[in-house]
Protein backbone atom coordinates (compact mmCIF):
# COMPACT_ATOMS: atom_id res chain seq x y z
CA UNK A 1 0.00 0.00 0.00
CA UNK A 2 1.34 3.43 -0.92
CA UNK A 3 2.51 5.61 1.94
CA UNK A 4 0.75 8.96 2.18
CA UNK A 5 3.33 11.76 2.00
CA UNK A 6 3.40 14.04 5.04
CA UNK A 7 1.53 17.33 4.94
CA UNK A 8 3.68 20.42 4.44
CA UNK A 9 3.56 24.08 5.47
CA UNK A 10 6.17 26.47 4.03
CA UNK A 11 8.39 23.50 3.19
CA UNK A 12 8.07 21.90 6.67
CA UNK A 13 7.14 18.22 6.85
CA UNK A 14 4.44 17.99 9.51
CA UNK A 15 4.41 15.29 12.17
CA UNK A 16 1.67 12.64 12.24
CA UNK A 17 -1.58 14.02 13.62
CA UNK A 18 -0.64 17.65 12.99
CA UNK A 19 -2.70 19.66 10.51
CA UNK A 20 -1.77 22.74 8.58
CA UNK A 21 -3.96 24.84 10.84
CA UNK A 22 -2.04 23.60 13.87
CA UNK A 23 1.27 24.60 12.26
CA UNK A 24 0.00 28.06 11.35
CA UNK A 25 -1.17 28.40 14.96
CA UNK A 26 2.37 27.59 16.10
CA UNK A 27 3.83 30.27 13.82
CA UNK A 28 1.19 32.74 15.02
CA UNK A 29 2.14 31.88 18.59
CA UNK A 30 5.78 32.72 17.79
CA UNK A 31 4.71 36.08 16.33
CA UNK A 32 2.36 37.08 19.17
CA UNK A 33 4.45 35.78 22.07
CA UNK A 34 7.63 37.53 20.93
CA UNK A 35 5.63 40.69 20.25
CA UNK A 36 4.43 40.97 23.84
CA UNK A 37 7.69 39.65 25.34
CA UNK A 38 9.61 42.36 23.43
CA UNK A 39 7.14 45.17 24.06
CA UNK A 40 7.04 45.33 27.85
CA UNK A 41 10.82 45.40 28.54
CA UNK A 42 11.33 47.92 25.73
CA UNK A 43 8.60 50.19 27.16
CA UNK A 44 9.93 50.02 30.74
CA UNK A 45 12.08 53.18 30.46
CA UNK A 46 9.00 55.17 29.44
CA UNK A 47 7.00 53.89 32.41
CA UNK A 48 9.87 54.57 34.81
CA UNK A 49 10.31 58.13 33.58
CA UNK A 50 6.87 59.34 32.48
CA UNK A 51 4.69 57.52 35.02
CA UNK A 52 6.82 56.77 38.09
CA UNK A 53 9.33 59.62 37.78
CA UNK A 54 12.38 57.44 38.53
CA UNK A 55 15.61 59.44 38.21
CA UNK A 56 17.94 58.65 35.33
CA UNK A 57 20.77 57.78 37.71
CA UNK A 58 18.69 54.94 39.14
CA UNK A 59 16.96 53.58 36.04
CA UNK A 60 19.67 51.03 35.27
CA UNK A 61 19.35 49.59 38.77
CA UNK A 62 15.54 49.48 38.53
CA UNK A 63 15.61 47.77 35.13
CA UNK A 64 18.10 45.29 36.57
CA UNK A 65 15.87 44.73 39.62
CA UNK A 66 12.84 44.10 37.42
CA UNK A 67 14.86 41.66 35.34
CA UNK A 68 16.10 39.81 38.42
CA UNK A 69 12.62 39.54 39.94
CA UNK A 70 11.19 38.31 36.64
CA UNK A 71 13.87 35.69 36.21
CA UNK A 72 13.50 34.38 39.75
CA UNK A 73 9.82 33.81 38.95
CA UNK A 74 10.77 32.10 35.69
CA UNK A 75 13.35 29.91 37.40
CA UNK A 76 10.72 28.80 39.91
CA UNK A 77 8.22 27.88 37.19
CA UNK A 78 9.93 26.94 33.92
CA UNK A 79 10.76 23.30 34.51
CA UNK A 80 7.32 22.76 36.03
CA UNK A 81 5.64 24.18 32.92
CA UNK A 82 7.50 21.66 30.80
CA UNK A 83 6.52 18.82 33.10
CA UNK A 84 2.88 19.93 33.16
CA UNK A 85 2.87 20.08 29.37
CA UNK A 86 4.16 16.51 29.18
CA UNK A 87 1.28 15.42 31.40
CA UNK A 88 -1.62 17.52 30.13
CA UNK A 89 -0.62 18.74 26.67
CA UNK A 90 0.84 21.98 25.37
CA UNK A 91 -2.35 23.94 24.63
CA UNK A 92 -3.48 24.78 28.23
CA UNK A 93 0.00 26.02 29.12
CA UNK A 94 0.15 28.24 26.03
CA UNK A 95 -3.23 29.81 26.79
CA UNK A 96 -2.30 30.36 30.45
CA UNK A 97 0.91 32.05 29.33
CA UNK A 98 -0.90 34.57 27.13
CA UNK A 99 -3.46 35.31 29.87
CA UNK A 100 -0.75 36.01 32.45
CA UNK A 101 1.12 38.25 30.00
CA UNK A 102 -2.09 40.16 29.28
CA UNK A 103 -2.75 40.66 33.00
CA UNK A 104 0.76 41.92 33.71
CA UNK A 105 0.67 44.25 30.70
CA UNK A 106 -2.74 45.71 31.54
CA UNK A 107 -1.78 46.61 35.11
CA UNK A 108 1.86 47.62 34.56
CA UNK A 109 1.35 51.37 33.96
CA UNK A 110 -1.05 51.60 36.93
CA UNK A 111 1.71 50.72 39.42
CA UNK A 112 1.99 53.29 42.19
CA UNK A 113 5.60 52.52 43.05
CA UNK A 114 8.55 50.30 42.15
CA UNK A 115 7.43 47.52 44.52
CA UNK A 116 4.09 47.10 42.74
CA UNK A 117 5.94 47.27 39.44
CA UNK A 118 8.10 44.32 40.52
CA UNK A 119 4.99 42.28 41.44
CA UNK A 120 3.42 42.95 38.06
CA UNK A 121 6.68 42.15 36.30
CA UNK A 122 6.68 38.79 38.11
CA UNK A 123 3.13 38.05 36.90
CA UNK A 124 4.20 38.92 33.37
CA UNK A 125 7.30 36.74 33.76
CA UNK A 126 5.19 33.72 34.72
CA UNK A 127 3.40 34.12 31.41
CA UNK A 128 6.67 34.56 29.54
CA UNK A 129 7.99 31.37 31.14
CA UNK A 130 5.01 29.39 29.90
CA UNK A 131 5.24 30.78 26.36
CA UNK A 132 9.01 30.39 26.13
CA UNK A 133 8.94 26.76 27.24
CA UNK A 134 6.00 25.86 24.99
CA UNK A 135 7.15 27.64 21.84
CA UNK A 136 10.33 25.57 21.66
CA UNK A 137 8.46 22.37 22.45
CA UNK A 138 5.59 22.90 20.01
CA UNK A 139 7.96 23.94 17.22
CA UNK A 140 9.74 20.60 17.52
CA UNK A 141 6.64 18.45 18.16
CA UNK A 142 4.82 19.66 15.07
CA UNK A 143 7.44 18.70 12.46
CA UNK A 144 9.53 15.69 11.47
CA UNK A 145 13.21 15.51 12.31
CA UNK A 146 14.42 16.54 8.85
CA UNK A 147 12.53 19.83 9.11
CA UNK A 148 13.49 20.85 12.60
CA UNK A 149 16.24 23.24 11.57
CA UNK A 150 13.90 24.93 9.10
CA UNK A 151 11.19 24.92 11.77
CA UNK A 152 13.39 26.93 14.10
CA UNK A 153 14.32 29.22 11.24
CA UNK A 154 10.65 29.96 10.54
CA UNK A 155 9.94 30.34 14.25
CA UNK A 156 12.78 32.86 14.34
CA UNK A 157 11.34 34.62 11.29
CA UNK A 158 7.85 34.96 12.77
CA UNK A 159 9.30 35.84 16.19
CA UNK A 160 11.35 38.57 14.55
CA UNK A 161 8.26 39.92 12.82
CA UNK A 162 6.51 40.03 16.18
CA UNK A 163 9.45 41.85 17.76
CA UNK A 164 9.47 44.31 14.85
CA UNK A 165 5.80 45.07 15.38
CA UNK A 166 6.52 45.66 19.06
CA UNK A 167 9.49 48.01 18.63
CA UNK A 168 8.40 49.78 15.44
CA UNK A 169 4.64 49.91 16.01
CA UNK A 170 3.36 49.18 19.50
CA UNK A 171 6.10 51.14 21.25
CA UNK A 172 5.00 54.26 19.33
CA UNK A 173 1.42 54.04 20.57
CA UNK A 174 2.02 56.23 23.66
CA UNK A 175 3.50 58.98 21.48
CA UNK A 176 0.56 58.76 19.09
CA UNK A 177 -1.86 59.16 21.99
CA UNK A 178 0.22 61.98 23.47
CA UNK A 179 0.17 63.78 20.12
CA UNK A 180 -3.62 63.39 20.24
CA UNK A 181 -3.76 65.36 23.49
CA UNK A 182 -3.45 62.74 26.22
CA UNK A 183 -1.19 63.20 29.23
CA UNK A 184 1.88 60.90 29.37
CA UNK A 185 0.47 58.71 32.16
CA UNK A 186 -2.91 58.42 30.45
CA UNK A 187 -1.29 57.62 27.12
CA UNK A 188 0.77 54.89 28.74
CA UNK A 189 -2.23 53.32 30.47
CA UNK A 190 -4.46 53.39 27.41
CA UNK A 191 -1.70 51.91 25.24
CA UNK A 192 -1.02 49.04 27.61
CA UNK A 193 -4.74 48.23 27.99
CA UNK A 194 -5.20 48.08 24.20
CA UNK A 195 -2.24 45.76 23.82
CA UNK A 196 -3.40 43.55 26.71
CA UNK A 197 -6.80 43.15 25.07
CA UNK A 198 -5.12 42.03 21.84
CA UNK A 199 -3.07 39.44 23.76
CA UNK A 200 -6.26 38.03 25.33
CA UNK A 201 -7.72 37.67 21.85
CA UNK A 202 -4.63 35.69 20.84
CA UNK A 203 -5.10 33.42 23.87
CA UNK A 204 -8.61 32.59 22.67
CA UNK A 205 -7.33 31.93 19.15
CA UNK A 206 -4.68 29.52 20.48
CA UNK A 207 -7.32 27.54 22.39
CA UNK A 208 -9.21 26.80 19.19
CA UNK A 209 -6.30 26.30 16.77
CA UNK A 210 -3.47 24.44 18.57
CA UNK A 211 -3.60 20.65 18.59
CA UNK A 212 -5.85 19.26 21.30
CA UNK A 213 -4.02 15.96 21.51
CA UNK A 214 -1.97 14.86 24.50
CA UNK A 215 1.57 13.49 24.38
CA UNK A 216 1.77 9.78 23.44
CA UNK A 217 5.34 9.60 24.78
CA UNK A 218 4.11 9.91 28.38
CA UNK A 219 0.91 7.81 28.67
CA UNK A 220 1.41 6.89 32.32
CA UNK A 221 1.44 10.55 33.45
CA UNK A 222 4.46 10.20 35.73
CA UNK A 223 4.84 12.50 38.76
CA UNK A 224 6.00 16.05 38.05
CA UNK A 225 9.20 15.83 40.15
CA UNK A 226 10.31 12.84 38.10
CA UNK A 227 9.78 14.65 34.81
CA UNK A 228 11.72 17.66 36.07
CA UNK A 229 14.52 15.36 37.29
CA UNK A 230 14.63 13.65 33.90
CA UNK A 231 15.07 17.00 32.15
CA UNK A 232 18.01 17.86 34.39
CA UNK A 233 19.52 14.36 34.10
CA UNK A 234 19.64 14.72 30.32
CA UNK A 235 22.46 17.25 30.79
CA UNK A 236 24.85 14.29 31.13
CA UNK A 237 24.65 14.12 27.35
CA UNK A 238 27.27 16.53 25.89
CA UNK A 239 24.86 17.73 23.20
CA UNK A 240 22.13 18.50 25.73
CA UNK A 241 24.65 20.25 27.97
CA UNK A 242 25.83 22.40 25.05
CA UNK A 243 22.23 23.23 24.16
CA UNK A 244 21.49 24.25 27.76
CA UNK A 245 24.64 26.40 27.87
CA UNK A 246 23.78 28.07 24.56
CA UNK A 247 20.26 28.81 25.83
CA UNK A 248 21.78 30.39 28.95
CA UNK A 249 23.45 32.97 26.72
CA UNK A 250 20.86 33.26 23.95
CA UNK A 251 17.95 34.15 26.23
CA UNK A 252 20.14 36.68 28.05
CA UNK A 253 20.95 38.24 24.67
CA UNK A 254 17.24 38.66 23.94
CA UNK A 255 16.68 40.33 27.33
CA UNK A 256 19.60 42.69 26.75
CA UNK A 257 18.22 43.79 23.39
CA UNK A 258 14.68 44.24 24.70
CA UNK A 259 15.56 46.02 27.94
CA UNK A 260 18.99 47.62 28.06
CA UNK A 261 19.26 48.69 24.42
CA UNK A 262 16.06 50.73 24.78
CA UNK A 263 17.21 52.11 28.12
CA UNK A 264 20.54 53.17 26.62
CA UNK A 265 18.89 55.08 23.76
CA UNK A 266 16.11 56.62 25.88
CA UNK A 267 18.56 57.70 28.58
CA UNK A 268 20.89 59.36 26.08
CA UNK A 269 18.07 60.96 24.06
CA UNK A 270 16.44 62.58 27.08
CA UNK A 271 19.56 63.61 29.00
CA UNK A 272 21.85 64.63 26.12
CA UNK A 273 19.41 65.62 23.36
CA UNK A 274 16.52 67.00 25.45
CA UNK A 275 13.86 64.78 23.86
CA UNK A 276 10.58 63.95 25.58
CA UNK A 277 10.06 60.46 26.97
CA UNK A 278 7.71 59.48 24.13
CA UNK A 279 10.06 60.86 21.46
CA UNK A 280 13.02 59.06 22.99
CA UNK A 281 11.04 55.82 23.14
CA UNK A 282 10.23 56.16 19.44
CA UNK A 283 13.95 56.64 18.64
CA UNK A 284 14.77 53.59 20.75
CA UNK A 285 12.18 51.66 18.79
CA UNK A 286 13.94 52.60 15.55
CA UNK A 287 17.31 51.30 16.81
CA UNK A 288 15.86 48.08 18.20
CA UNK A 289 13.79 47.79 15.02
CA UNK A 290 16.95 47.65 12.91
CA UNK A 291 18.23 44.78 15.07
CA UNK A 292 14.95 42.90 14.79
CA UNK A 293 14.73 43.45 11.02
CA UNK A 294 18.12 41.82 10.61
CA UNK A 295 17.00 39.03 12.93
CA UNK A 296 13.98 38.38 10.72
CA UNK A 297 16.09 38.23 7.57
CA UNK A 298 18.78 36.03 9.13
CA UNK A 299 16.48 33.55 10.89
CA UNK A 300 15.85 31.33 7.81
CA UNK A 301 19.61 31.24 7.12
CA UNK A 302 20.44 29.74 10.51
CA UNK A 303 17.46 27.40 10.23
CA UNK A 304 18.77 26.22 6.86
CA UNK A 305 22.25 25.71 8.31
CA UNK A 306 20.72 23.70 11.15
CA UNK A 307 19.58 21.02 8.70
CA UNK A 308 22.83 20.96 6.68
CA UNK A 309 25.60 21.12 9.27
CA UNK A 310 26.17 19.16 12.42
CA UNK A 311 23.93 20.90 14.89
CA UNK A 312 26.63 21.30 17.54
CA UNK A 313 28.80 23.06 14.95
CA UNK A 314 25.97 25.44 14.08
CA UNK A 315 25.57 26.27 17.77
CA UNK A 316 29.29 27.04 18.08
CA UNK A 317 29.20 29.22 14.96
CA UNK A 318 26.11 31.06 16.23
CA UNK A 319 27.62 31.73 19.64
CA UNK A 320 30.79 33.07 18.05
CA UNK A 321 28.78 35.49 15.90
CA UNK A 322 26.68 36.57 18.87
CA UNK A 323 29.65 37.12 21.19
CA UNK A 324 31.52 39.30 18.70
CA UNK A 325 28.35 41.24 17.90
CA UNK A 326 27.63 42.12 21.52
CA UNK A 327 31.23 43.02 22.29
CA UNK A 328 31.13 45.51 19.38
CA UNK A 329 29.03 47.84 21.59
CA UNK A 330 32.29 48.84 23.29
CA UNK A 331 32.97 50.96 20.19
CA UNK A 332 29.82 53.09 20.63
CA UNK A 333 29.76 56.46 22.41
CA UNK A 334 26.63 57.98 20.82
CA UNK A 335 23.67 55.53 20.66
CA UNK A 336 21.82 57.91 18.31
CA UNK A 337 24.68 58.04 15.80
CA UNK A 338 25.18 56.08 12.61
CA UNK A 339 27.63 53.71 14.27
CA UNK A 340 24.88 52.46 16.55
CA UNK A 341 22.84 51.38 13.53
CA UNK A 342 25.73 49.21 12.31
CA UNK A 343 26.08 47.67 15.76
CA UNK A 344 22.30 47.11 15.81
CA UNK A 345 22.69 45.11 12.59
CA UNK A 346 25.34 42.94 14.23
CA UNK A 347 23.28 42.55 17.41
CA UNK A 348 20.25 41.39 15.43
CA UNK A 349 22.37 38.82 13.63
CA UNK A 350 23.89 37.56 16.87
CA UNK A 351 20.57 37.49 18.70
CA UNK A 352 18.76 35.33 16.15
CA UNK A 353 21.79 33.09 15.65
CA UNK A 354 21.74 32.04 19.28
CA UNK A 355 17.96 31.69 19.55
CA UNK A 356 17.46 29.52 16.45
CA UNK A 357 20.28 27.01 16.91
CA UNK A 358 20.11 25.73 20.50
CA UNK A 359 16.62 24.20 20.13
CA UNK A 360 17.25 21.85 17.19
CA UNK A 361 20.34 20.47 18.94
CA UNK A 362 18.24 19.66 22.01
CA UNK A 363 15.54 18.07 19.84
CA UNK A 364 18.20 15.85 18.28
CA UNK A 365 19.37 14.65 21.71
CA UNK A 366 16.16 14.47 23.85
CA UNK A 367 13.66 11.52 23.78
CA UNK A 368 10.13 12.55 22.85
CA UNK A 369 8.54 11.40 26.12
CA UNK A 370 10.51 13.93 28.17
CA UNK A 371 10.97 16.59 25.50
CA UNK A 372 8.66 19.01 27.29
CA UNK A 373 10.72 18.63 30.45
CA UNK A 374 13.96 19.04 28.49
CA UNK A 375 12.75 22.27 26.92
CA UNK A 376 11.48 23.44 30.29
CA UNK A 377 14.96 22.95 31.75
CA UNK A 378 16.54 24.56 28.69
CA UNK A 379 14.37 27.62 29.13
CA UNK A 380 15.23 27.52 32.84
CA UNK A 381 18.87 27.83 31.81
CA UNK A 382 17.87 30.82 29.70
CA UNK A 383 16.19 32.36 32.74
CA UNK A 384 19.37 31.90 34.76
CA UNK A 385 21.25 33.65 31.97
CA UNK A 386 18.85 36.59 32.01
CA UNK A 387 19.09 36.71 35.80
CA UNK A 388 22.87 36.89 35.63
CA UNK A 389 23.00 39.54 32.93
CA UNK A 390 20.14 41.61 34.41
CA UNK A 391 21.73 41.71 37.86
CA UNK A 392 25.34 42.24 36.84
CA UNK A 393 24.56 44.28 33.73
CA UNK A 394 22.15 46.56 35.61
CA UNK A 395 24.78 47.39 38.24
CA UNK A 396 27.54 47.92 35.68
CA UNK A 397 25.23 50.01 33.47
CA UNK A 398 25.08 52.70 36.17
CA UNK A 399 28.56 52.18 37.62
CA UNK A 400 30.59 51.73 34.42
CA UNK A 401 28.96 52.33 31.02
CA UNK A 402 25.69 51.56 29.15
CA UNK A 403 27.43 48.91 27.02
CA UNK A 404 28.12 46.82 30.15
CA UNK A 405 25.18 44.36 29.81
CA UNK A 406 26.23 43.65 26.21
CA UNK A 407 29.83 43.06 27.27
CA UNK A 408 28.66 40.60 29.91
CA UNK A 409 26.60 38.71 27.30
CA UNK A 410 29.46 38.66 24.82
CA UNK A 411 31.92 37.34 27.39
CA UNK A 412 29.53 34.56 28.41
CA UNK A 413 29.10 33.69 24.73
CA UNK A 414 32.83 33.20 24.32
CA UNK A 415 32.80 30.79 27.27
CA UNK A 416 30.07 28.75 25.56
CA UNK A 417 32.13 28.67 22.37
CA UNK A 418 35.06 27.28 24.33
CA UNK A 419 32.84 24.63 25.93
CA UNK A 420 31.40 23.69 22.53
CA UNK A 421 34.82 23.21 21.02
CA UNK A 422 35.70 20.84 23.87
CA UNK A 423 32.59 18.60 23.55
CA UNK A 424 31.72 18.86 19.83
CA UNK A 425 33.28 15.48 18.91
CA UNK A 426 31.46 13.73 21.78
CA UNK A 427 27.97 14.67 20.60
CA UNK A 428 26.12 11.61 19.23
CA UNK A 429 22.64 12.19 17.74
CA UNK A 430 19.76 10.25 19.28
CA UNK A 431 18.67 7.37 16.98
CA UNK A 432 15.40 7.98 15.15
CA UNK A 433 13.88 4.83 16.65
CA UNK A 434 14.23 6.25 20.15
CA UNK A 435 13.27 9.78 19.16
CA UNK A 436 9.66 8.90 18.33
CA UNK A 437 9.09 11.53 15.65
CA UNK A 438 5.59 12.90 15.33
CA UNK A 439 4.53 13.83 18.82
CA UNK A 440 1.34 15.84 18.85
CA UNK A 441 1.24 18.78 21.22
Amino acid sequence: MAVTPPRRVLGLQLADGIGRGNMWACLSMAFASTMIISFLPAAQPYILGAVLGVGKADQGKVVGLLGVAAEIAMIASLAWYGALADRHGRRPIVVAGFVLCALGTALFPFAANATVLVVLRVIFALGVAALSAMLSTVAIDYVRNGSRGKSYGLIGLFSGLGAMLAVLGLIRLPKILEDGGMAPAGAARASFLIIAAAVLAVAALMWFTLSKEGVPGAPERPPLPRLVREGVTLARDPGVALSYAAAFVARADLAVVAGFLSLWVVDHATSERGMSGAEALARAGAVVGVAQTVAVLAAPLFGWLGDRMRRQDVVILAQTVAALSYLSTLLISDPLGSGMMLVAVLIGLGEIAGITTAGPLLAQQAPAGVRGSAYGVQTLCGALGILTVSALGGLLYDAWRPAAPFVVSGTLGLLVVAFGLVVRRRVTPLPESRESVGVPA
